[in-house]
């Protein structure tokens, strides 16, 4: 009888390979119960993170630049534009696994290896770097031809100004964020300023982008500005006085070129200047607004305005006579000197001779501290002409009462006052429009705002007729004469001053005037700070850069001359250095 018969339970409980079996069968089950519980983990609590990770991954929010608005002179020419450039970018976790591509890549960019790897490891936790910004598209091209994985562009804007030079003090310049730093940019920066927008990119699991979808927020270009400046007249004006500067030796220049009957700048020119699509020279040094932001003591081109108000009181006229001689004249323990013995004569003379004597004589006797203080005020001397360019300064008048007789005596002539070339200008525009003050403007207004009266209509006129004098061949200002043209205008010549005092042989020239005489229609002043050589007076200085700058201005804007009978041999033996 056979022994065989079917295995049972109690026969896997003991078999060896029954015991393995139940080992792998509970290893399963347990692999599955953690798998569940790791399931259970992952969409259950763990799923608000998990879905933001990949959406951050795999849909990125991008912002968007729009264009900055152009600054156009009055006639719509350009003088900044917002060019297209590629800036190039890279994501960091994805270029740490591309690392034979390094090599090509930094040499492609211009970085040494070492500083690449450094810059990939600095920022290797982030997901955007920038490898190279404002580069030409056929540049970036090159780069992006050489597919490498986690290597893109983007397109911004970088700023270009097509005159250069000429008007960067005055234009400014913005950042390699587009942002304005200085001048126009700066001060209309939020006007100017384009409105970001939004995208979203969508990228697959390598991390490369494969659709870019915009929603309701694409960007905005920014707002065009249209300044007064004319660009003719601002180019010749900054070469004129880019000349001067050079021939003289001076520390710096400015010109101003103004119309008197709406106070719009149409020139404003600063030597030193810099070349504002190069950064590499950008110090404030070269693109300070010196018209704007830096003082002088104006000397004799402020006694105009000081006879006008002396003229406005009816205490004297064009022909009431005032006696400097012996050429000086004693204010206390203070002396007043004249450059000579002029003796017996009237104001019309006081102004062509440009006599501190007779000006001092004539203030001290007609005008009271406060009267004179108050009219300086009216003048827009000693505060803000609000031209909204940016760092103005206000200048600086005393309060009468700190006045002493030599002080109210010598700011008949200019010493003891502190003004920017664009209050003179200003102060200027009265004498040539009727007197009427004129609120100074750079940005182009349909409705220009309408200034305050401050001189009679009788005074101007005979203030015209003064400085036509100054600047004839018996004055001081015969350098700035115009070929067919009458000027009327007033040399000046100052010792610069700082804490420590005067300087004895440091001086500030400068020449303020306007043509056509008999009809002016620009107003223009000319400061030449710290001539070394070929002369120091403002007749020597300053006056023929008005002159140059005032013939092209004329001739560009077709303004008819008031003297066609001059001829230019009939002036140039006449022509002397002056003085003033």
């Amino acid at each position: 009888m056979s022994m065989w018969r079917r295995p049972g339970r109690d026969d896997a409980r003991t078999s060896p390979g029954g015991g393995r079996r139940r080992f792998v069968q509970w290893s399963l089950l347990g692999v599955f119960a953690l798998m569940i519980a790791r399931a259970f983990y992952l969409q259950i609590i763990d799923a608000p993170f998990l879905s933001r990770e990949a959406g951050r991954q795999a849909v990125q929010m991008i912002q968007e630049q729009g264009h900055r608005g152009m600054i156009l002179d009055r006639y719509g020419r350009p003088l900044a534009i917002s060019t297209p450039v590629d800036s190039l970018w890279g994501n960091p976790q994805l270029l740490l696994k591309e690392p034979a591509a390094w090599p090509a890549l930094a040499h492609a960019i211009g970085w040494t290896l070492g500083q690449f790897r450094r810059a990939l490891h600095a920022q290797r936790h982030e997901q955007f770097m920038y490898l190279r910004r404002d580069a030409d598209p056929r540049f970036a091209k090159k780069v992006l031809d050489l597919r490498i994985r986690g290597v893109a562009s983007q397109r911004e804007y970088r700023r270009y100004y097509p005159t250069g030079s000429a008007d960067a003090t005055v234009i400014g310049f913005t950042n390699i964020d587009d942002q304005g730093q200085d001048g126009i940019e700066l001060a209309y920066n939020s006007w100017l300023s384009p409105r970001p927008g939004h995208a979203t990119v969508i990228r697959d699991g390598l991390g490369e982008p494969i659709a870019v979808h915009y929603g309701h927020t694409r960007p905005q270009r920014g707002k065009n500005l249209v300044l007064t400046l004319d660009q003719r007249i601002q180019y010749l004006a900054y070469h004129a006085l880019k000349k001067a500067v050079r021939y003289h030796g001076a520390r710096s220049g400015s010109v101003i070129v103004l119309n008197p009957y709406t106070g719009s700048i149409l020139a404003l020119a600063n030597v030193p200047s810099f070349n504002p699509n190069t950064r590499a020279d950008l110090d404030s040094v070269y693109y300070r607004d010196r018209a704007v932001t830096d003082v002088i003591e104006p000397g004799s081109s402020l006694k105009p305005l000081t006879v006008a108000l002396d003229l406005q009181t009816g205490r004297v006229t064009p022909h009431t006579l005032v006696n400097t001689s012996p050429g000086y004249y004693w204010v206390g323990p203070d002396k007043i000197s004249d450059v000579a013995d002029f003796g017996l004569i009237d104001v019309n003379h006081v102004i062509a001779e440009s006599s501190n004597v007779g000006a001092s004589k004539i203030a001290l006797t007609t005008l009271t501290r406060r009267a004179m203080y108050a009219n300086f005020r009216r003048l827009g001397l000693g505060h803000s002409t609000h031209s909204g360019l940016p760092g103005e300064s206000p200048g600086f008048l005393a309060p009468p009462g700190t006045w002493e007789p030599i002080q109210k005596a010598t700011l008949s002539f200019g010493y003891g006052i502190s003004v920017t070339p664009m209050q003179l200008a200003r102060a200027y525009t009265a004498l040539a429009n009727g007197g009427i003050l004129e609120p100074i403007s750079i940005v182009h207004h349909e409705k220009p705002v309408k200034g305050r009266r401050v001189f009679s209509r009788r005074v101007v006129l005979e203030m015209r007729r003064m400085l036509e004098m100054a600047a004839s061949p018996v004055g001081t200002g015969a350098t700035a004469d115009i070929v067919n043209y009458r000027v009327a205008g007033k040399t000046g010549t100052a010792h610069i001053a700082d804490a420590t005092g005067y300087h004895r042989h440091e001086y500030v020239a400068s020449f303020a005037g306007f043509a056509p005489a008999t009809d002016p229609r620009l107003v223009a002043v000319v400061v030449i700070r710290d001539p070394t050589r070929h002369g120091y007076y403002g007749a020597q200085c300053a006056a023929p850069v008005f002159r140059e700058v005032m013939t092209g201005a004329l001739r560009i804007l077709n303004i008819p001359p008031d003297n066609p009978e001059t001829l230019m041999a009939q002036t140039a033996g006449a022509r002397g250095t002056g003085h003033g």
